[in-house]
């Protein structure tokens, strides 16, 4: 299981990779072993606003389905449409393969977020 020192985590298996003012949202190699495979990504429009914590988009597995959370707030300037065909890319690197990339509203939400080494530590348990 991998997890990368340069993004930050949510407690419901999101991440965040913070750009120049702007965030790539996904979820976590956590997650897609959990679901399973992944069959279908149900994705927001571009221009959408996502608030912390809210629902932005859902993925189908052959085993569950699963709500994808707003780690940060901000408006959605990019989906990544290749899911739409091959939501399974998010099973082959849940982190290139990010769902959204929004331009964030307040980069002191990334505070409530947890680190590499924390959210390896709670998925553990």
């Amino acid at each position: 299981m991998k997890f990368p020192k340069n993004l930050y985590y949510t407690e419901t298996h999101e991440w965040v990779k913070v750009e120049k003012g702007y965030a790539y949202i996904g979820i976590t190699d956590y997650a897609q072993d959990a679901l399973g495979e992944i069959v279908f990504i149900e994705l927001p429009e571009e221009s959408d606003e996502l608030s912390q914590g809210e629902e932005f988009a859902a993925i189908e597995s052959v085993k569950a389905a699963s709500d994808v959370m707003a780690p940060v707030s901000g408006v959605v300037v990019s989906v990544n449409e290749d899911l739409e065909d091959s939501p399974e890319l998010l099973n082959e690197d849940p982190y290139e393969n990010w769902i959204v990339k929004i331009e964030l509203d307040d980069e002191s939400e990334l505070d409530s977020l947890m680190s590499a080494e924390e959210y390896e530590n709670m998925s553990k348990e």
